[in-house]
């Protein structure tokens, strides 16, 4: 049987076309929507469980964790936010942005005078200082520090919710999906995972994750062993225990430092480790590897072609 490729070419353009005209339509409605409910409250539950209404979509915003700030640029609201952190780095934009907030103490005061229309907060564990904006009349909206990647969807979705553009925000967690699902693609045939010492701070105090952390997350999904597995969370470790571990990678993201793989490749007595005598010290953006936002994807890829070099080429 003869195909008509003038045909097939037709039927393919009208498909892709069909598809591209379902993503304008869901826009369309969403937009239009939104301009039907203008000025209709609307309710999001934060990570606190609160219940938090707002009568119209916010245009002015404060957000008090890097990660957030990455995730509302992503959204397409970033130029909304007139108040960040000390850490607020990226995207480049975000370092433009009037600092409230060191991460940890935040400058009530100045936030009470830019009476932003919400306050995205990064922590159950100030309540102290939320209650002070709540009391002070400012709307607070709460993202609790993600531990997971299934915590990062959701603190994407929730923002794009606050904030009225809900197709953008499953747009972007799609995407991310589908970046770590290239990445497993190309790792799935590993039948032996390398075993790979994550850390976080250098000698003379070691510092390394275990389980239950984010980067426990982001190896698990690079199909990489994590030697410290068997612990949970932040650990302290001695070098010994690292030399007994003897992993084939090391990773480290102290890019705050002169030279850290050299030092790491010159330390006493740890030319035992197979990572070192193969010279496979990695170092890695520690923004990118610890920021619970839409860079996730490019973490675990970050982290995949570190230890599997040779599927990446």
């Amino acid at each position: 049987m003869k195909f008509n490729y003038k045909w097939v070419v037709a039927l393919a353009a009208t498909l892709l076309l069909a598809a591209c005209g379902s993503d304008e339509e869901k826009s369309k409605k969403e937009e239009q929507a939104a301009s039907e409910n203008e000025g209709t409250p609307y309710t999001v539950t934060d990570d606190r469980g609160v219940e938090v209404t707002f009568d119209e979509v916010p245009e002015t915003i404060i957000s008090l964790q890097p990660s957030n700030t990455e995730i509302l640029f992503e959204l397409g609201v970033g130029d909304q936010i007139i108040g960040a952190t000390e850490f607020d780095t990226y995207p480049e934009e975000a370092q433009k942005i009037e600092r409230v907030s060191t991460s940890t103490v935040i400058n009530a005061e100045r936030i009470l005078e830019l009476d932003p229309d919400v306050v995205v907060a990064y922590t159950i564990g100030e309540e102290a200082q939320i209650t002070q904006l709540e009391d002070a009349g400012l709307k607070v909206f709460v993202i609790a520090s993600a531990a997971t990647f299934d915590d990062v969807y959701s603190d994407i979705i929730q923002l794009s919710e606050v904030m009225g553009v809900e197709h953008k925000g499953e747009e972007i967690v799609a995407d991310i999906k589908s970046q770590i699902k290239t990445v497993q693609e190309k790792t799935a045939a590993i039948s032996t995972k390398k075993k790979a010492y994550y850390e976080v701070s250098p000698a003379p105090d070691l510092w390394t994750t275990g389980n239950s952390t984010f980067q426990q997350e982001i190896m698990d999904h690079a199909n990489v062993e994590n030697i410290f597995a068997d612990q949970s969370s932040w650990i302290s470790v001695a070098e010994e225990d690292v030399i007994t571990r003897n992993p084939e990678i090391i990773i480290t993201p102290a890019t705050y430092m002169d030279n850290a793989v050299d030092e790491i490749l010159g330390r006493t007595g740890w030319n035992k480790i197979q990572a070192v005598t193969d010279q496979a010290v990695y170092l890695v953006d520690g923004d990118v590897m610890s920021r619970p936002g839409p860079r996730i994807g490019e973490a675990v890829e970050i982290m995949a072609q570190s230890v599997y070099p040779e599927l990446f080429k």
